[in-house]
C-alpha cells in the first residue's frame, strides 16, 4: 500500500484529500499543517508520496520541498496550489517537486497524478 503524507494548513483540504484517497490503495500515514511540520513528519514516516500545499504559515511548501529534497533526493512531492500561482509551481518543480495540481481539483486528477509520480 502506498503511504501518503498530506500537507495543507486548512483542515478542509486535508480532509478532502484524505477522503479522495480513502477508496483506493493509498494510506494516509500523516498530516502536517505547515512546512516545518511536513519536514518533521517526512523524516519520521518516510512516506511514498507527499501532497504539499504552497502557501502555509510558519514555513511555505516551497521551503519545505527544498529541505526534504536536499535530505531525501528521491522524495516524491506533488505541489498543490491555487490558480494563478504558476511562478511558485515552476519554482517548486525546479526545487525537485515531481508534479503539481491546481486547486480546485477532483478525485480523478489527484489519483492520476499520484499514480504518475509513484511510478516515475
Amino acid at each position: 500500500m502506498t503511504k501518503v503524507l498530506v500537507v495543507d494548513d486548512t483542515m478542509f483540504m486535508r480532509h478532502a484529500i484524505k477522503t479522495m484517497l480513502a477508496d483506493s490503495s493509498y494510506e494516509v500515514v500523516g498530516e502536517a499543517i505547515n512546512g516545518r511540520e511536513a519536514i518533521e513528519k517526512y523524516r519520521e514516516l518516510l512516506p511514498d508520496v507527499v501532497t504539499m500545499d504552497v502557501t502555509m504559515p510558519v514555513m511555505s511548501g516551497l521551503d519545505a520541498t527544498k529541505v526534504i529534497i536536499e535530505e531525501f533526493p528521491d522524495a516524491k512531492i506533488i505541489i498543490i496550489s491555487a490558480l494563478g500561482q504558476q511562478k511558485m509551481i515552476l519554482q517548486a518543480l525546479s526545487l525537485g517537486a515531481k508534479d503539481f495540481i491546481t486547486k480546485p481539483f477532483d478525485q480523478q486528477r489527484l489519483m492520476s497524478t499520484i499514480v504518475k509520480v509513484v511510478e516515475y
